[in-house]
């Protein structure tokens, strides 16, 4: 596949992702009559499900990361080569925005809203180093294990961690810049998305430890394993 193609699919996929989550924050706080509760409901089932189109859909033309953290991890790995990560990188980076601004639009609002949602501390750092590990090794465990199940893995990770995490699992560098652009619902203050990004940053580090370590106790298992001829 050409990496023009490649980065196409990324951008596509990023904007829309992004889209869906400002979107569905905005319509969601509007159609709950300000209920939070029902607000995430909305949010955390929007995102879920279009990660899951986006996935299976965009999955054979880029690995569907829309996310620099997937794209580190793949480049760690040896999957990507520095040339092809920094393009993927630059391109969520630039779509995530595009996608903030998409939402907006579409809501009939100010293209840009610096955002305004205080989002800091040591429990929400934390939240998101633990919400980006377990997306990290849902994606690599899964695509070892059951590649054709990545989607629907993916999609269930994410809704699970918008509730069981204190910061709604952004999970991803671009999501987190992107939403400093929003004073939604779904927004983070701008002064707030370098701990979280440093926080992804050694939840993608975390991950990439324990996948190796399981990697390698897979393979002793096999190795273990009685032939079969």
């Amino acid at each position: 596949m050409a990496l023009m193609q490649k980065l196409a699919a990324e951008f596509l996929g990023t904007g829309a992702l992004l889209a869906t989550v400002v979107g569905s924050g905005i319509m969601g706080v509007a159609m709950s009559g300000g209920n939070d509760g029902i607000a995430l409901l909305a949010n955390a089932a929007a995102t879920a499900a279009i990660l899951y189109v986006l996935i299976a859909v965009l999955g054979p033309v880029s690995g569907a990361h829309f996310n620099p953290a997937v794209s580190l991890a793949m480049r760690v790995r040896g999957e990507l080569d520095t040339r092809e990560t920094v393009a993927y990188i630059a391109v969520q980076l630039a779509a995530a925005v595009g996608g903030v601004l998409l939402a907006h639009a579409m809501f009939g609002q100010p293209l840009l809203q610096p955002g305004t949602h205080v989002r800091t501390g040591a429990a929400q750092w934390l939240s998101e180093g633990v919400a980006t590990a377990g997306l990290l090794l849902t994606i690599l465990l899964g695509l070892r294990a059951r590649p054709g199940a990545v989607p629907a893995l993916v999609a269930s990770y994410i809704f699970a961690a918008y509730w069981f995490t204190a910061s709604t699992s952004f999970a991803n560098p671009a999501v987190t810049v992107a939403r400093a652009l929003t004073r939604s619902f779904a927004g983070i203050r701008p002064g707030d998305v370098p701990g979280f990004v440093l926080a992804q940053l050694a939840g993608t580090a975390a991950a990439l430890l324990v996948a190796r370590m399981l990697d390698g106790h897979a393979a002793d298992a096999g190795e273990r394993s009685p032939r079969a001829d």
